[in-house]
């Protein structure tokens, strides 16, 4: 089976008036499909930008990125879109939802942008499917604010959802959450990992990083660790504990 991800001495500069700034420094990664990868580091250590170009958001300055065995290296924007669309579901902090939308049309909005668009019935019910994945069948005609933190992030996850995509970006999914809804956000990518999905996330917390199965640490550009980790499984009996701030990824 050919490697998800696969990056070869990866490089991305950025011009910062006179300065050069190497955000990704020679950086070489496998993602196999239906891995559960977490990626972290402190600010400034490259791990967005990297998330960025695996994206198909951002252009390595130099080396390749194979993206299901296709270069993307080079493609043109079109063909990026057409990718980032078609392959992968992304899910922000934010949430990033139609405040006058219904949660049912914000999962619908990339399916009105596929190549060779479906039928509106045939939107409507991949879209109803996406929310009962995630558990939210019943709220289906629900606006935002009608919805908690957790519910709203959900949508977003059954938005990503909604194109079958080969790989789920994550960034920083429970940064808005209390540590009772991250739990059970987790929970969510956990059943959505075990049923063959590969997720790759950007978070700077230790415990969230505990639900995936391979943990990767960056420091100034390059990987300083990248080992598979016992991961911590969801359990409904942990939403009863104490709420408590979790461990954030040191600095140093």
């Amino acid at each position: 089976m050919k490697p998800l991800i696969q990056l070869e001495n990866l490089v991305k500069t950025y011009q910062s008036g006179e300065v050069e700034v190497r955000a990704v420094r020679n950086v070489s990664l496998v993602v196999e499909p239906g891995e559960f990868v977490a990626v972290m580091g402190a600010s400034g250590s490259g791990k967005s930008t990297m998330m960025n170009t695996i994206g198909c958001l951002d252009r390595p300055t130099a080396g390749r990125y194979l993206l299901d065995g296709v270069d993307v290296s080079a493609l043109d924007r079109a063909r990026l879109a057409d990718i980032r669309n078609e392959k992968i579901g992304f899910v922000f902090q934010g949430f990033n939802l139609l405040s006058r939308t219904s949660a049912v049309e914000n999962v619908e909005l990339p399916m009105l942008y596929a190549r060779g668009a479906k039928s509106p019935r045939d939107i409507r019910a991949r879209a109803l499917a996406a929310l009962a994945m995630v558990g939210l069948a019943d709220r289906a005609e629900h606006f935002p604010n009608q919805l908690s933190g957790g519910q709203q992030q959900r949508v977003a996850i059954a938005r990503a959802l909604c194109n079958d995509p080969s790989l789920i970006l994550a960034d920083e999914p429970t940064g808005n959450l209390d540590t009772r809804t991250s739990i059970e956000i987790m929970g969510v990518f956990q059943k959505l990992n075990d049923s063959g999905i590969t997720i790759m996330m950007v978070t700077h917390e230790l415990d969230i990083a505990a639900f995936a199965k391979r943990n990767i640490v960056m420091r100034d550009g390059v990987i300083v660790t990248d080992k598979p980790v016992e991961r911590r499984h969801f359990a409904a009996e942990e939403l009863n504990q104490p709420t408590a701030q979790p461990n954030a990824v040191a600095a140093a």
